[in-house]
């Protein structure tokens, strides 16, 4: 899709469709009052009327969009009506949609034309691959968009829009990862998506192997993939270098590529979404795939450690003591609280870059999903102000985050009488315990915890952006909070 900007007014640019942003309770321009009854359309957040020019204006159609109120206005409700706006001009099967606002732009240019851009690419995004039997108007794309503005505006809107592309393809190749099925995307599947990903951008990457794990002693890791004839893999990603007054920040993401539970085996219906269990891997190289676009000014470090959950003959078994790569033990009371056992590892491992914070993305726990539901992802960590940052992150994205604490009380929980630590607390508190054990493996550099399980992948999408399958949640709230990084003290909370 070409995202361009043009000076001008959407009711005069020739279109397919066009797309106009009104507020709440301002009057309608004069064009289109015409052509509706007076109380048809209040400018509400999320109202939506299609209308048909008849010839009185240079678009087809005009796509009334309501925004609420001017002074109300954000980001997310921008990008949730230009996603509105580019799934009706896929309904009508357009070629062309120009998208405007009536007046001037109450939040800057830049910040709103990187939230629509981000919106049309967001909302156009379907996963079609294994889709053999759909017609042309299933698969139409709208190939062309215009953003219209005023000229004093033009250049900042150039320049929100190729952020808006490059932050909405991020996540857009972070839902292609998840959407993929397990047996297709294995550990060595995800780690040559991570290896082509350097080979055509300035990351580095680098991919360790089982014999390179068995030589390193990342028993978590291969722990966990031992049941599996797909070998495991750990996924080293590097943007930038590290260098006095450039921060240093580490983001790990759970690679699991299916979760059968292993022998603490799922039931059958909580098994059937398990190809999204590497959402946070995905999401991980999803940002770093922005993070090299954009060329922040940061030394990113994207770790992923990926294997397969499987209950074979090898498989891992309740009561086995894994040792973890940083000497920690781990009693195993269920295998199907795998994830945080491979991320022990990959957290240990993130400490030898010394970074100013961690931040770590996985679909972990079951009992998230209950907590928060599909619409918000829950957050723990041992730094308050890392947390707000990803708050606040959370708030320009409409990825929202809501955060539990990690109390000493929780900690005792995972004490086991055989080895350094339980794999399970128990299920009072299940996802801040699994919080609390990640936590014991970074040491006191800032962590943040993000357990993204309710809100990774979306049977029935709860924005107009989603589709069915995964949503890519954590590229746009990781991109944020690295756009606008402030040091943190190395002290914990």
């Amino acid at each position: 899709m070409e995202i361009s900007v043009k000076t001008g007014d959407v009711l005069t640019e020739p279109a397919d469709l066009a797309a106009l942003g009104l507020f709440e309770d301002e009057a309608l321009p004069e064009t289109v009052a015409g052509w509706i009854a007076p109380g048809d359309f209040s400018g509400k957040a999320g109202q939506n009327v299609l209308l048909y020019s008849r010839g009185d204006a240079s678009p087809a159609r005009v796509l009334l969009l309501g925004l609420g109120r001017r002074s109300a206005l954000t980001t997310e409700g921008l990008r949730q009506a230009a996603a509105t706006a580019i799934q009706q001009g896929r309904t009508l099967q357009a070629a062309s949609v120009t998208i405007g606002l009536q007046g001037e732009w109450p939040i800057g240019a830049t910040v709103a034309a990187q939230a629509i851009a981000e919106g049309v690419v967001l909302g156009q995004y379907r996963f079609l691959r294994y889709r053999t039997d759909l017609s042309r108007e299933q698969t139409h794309e709208v190939s062309h968009v215009a953003l219209l503005t005023g000229d004093a505006d033009a250049a900042a809107a150039r320049a929100g829009v190729d952020v808006g592309r490059a932050i909405a393809q991020g996540a857009n190749y972070a839902r292609d990862l998840v959407n993929t099925p397990g047996y297709a995307l294995t550990p060595a599947a995800l780690a040559g998506e991570a290896q082509a990903l350097g080979e055509r951008t300035a990351l580095k990457v680098t991919v360790l192997d089982k014999a390179q794990l068995i030589e390193g002693g990342y028993g978590g890791i291969l722990a966990v993939g031992q049941g599996s004839v797909n070998d495991p893999r750990f996924i080293i990603i590097e943007h930038g270098e590290a260098k006095a007054g450039v921060p240093t920040v580490c983001l790990v993401g759970k690679g699991l590529t299916f979760d059968s539970g292993g022998l603490s085996l799922k039931p059958a219906e909580f098994m059937t979404t398990m190809k999204s269990d590497m959402g946070g891997g995905a999401a991980v190289l999803g940002a770093m795939h922005v993070v090299t676009a954009l060329d922040l000014p940061l030394h990113v470090v994207g770790l992923v450690p990926a294997a397969e959950n499987m209950p074979g003959a090898n498989a891992l078994r309740p009561d086995d003591v894994v040792t973890s790569l940083s000497g920690k033990t781990i009693e195993v009371l269920n295998t199907d609280a795998e994830g945080r056992i491979v991320l022990a590892d990959a957290l240990h491992y993130a400490l030898r870059y010394k970074p100013d914070a961690i931040i770590e993305l996985s679909t972990l726990t079951g009992a998230m999903v209950i907590a928060l539901g599909a619409h918000a992802t829950g957050v723990m960590g041992t730094n308050e102000a890392l947390v707000e940052q990803l708050r606040k992150a959370g708030e320009a994205t409409g990825e929202r985050v809501w955060p539990f604490p990690l109390w000493d009380e929780y900690k005792q929980m995972l004490k086991s009488e055989v080895a350094d630590l339980k794999n399970i607390g128990g299920r009072p508190a299940g996802s801040i315990t699994a919080g609390a054990f990640l936590a014991a493996f970074t040491g006191d550099v800032p962590f943040a915890h993000l357990d993204i399980a309710g809100t990774a992948f979306s049977e029935r999408p709860a924005k107009p952006y989603h589709a069915p399958g995964a949503t890519g949640v954590g590229v746009r709230l990781l991109v944020d909070l690295l756009r606008q990084y402030a040091p943190i003290q190395s002290v914990k909370s």
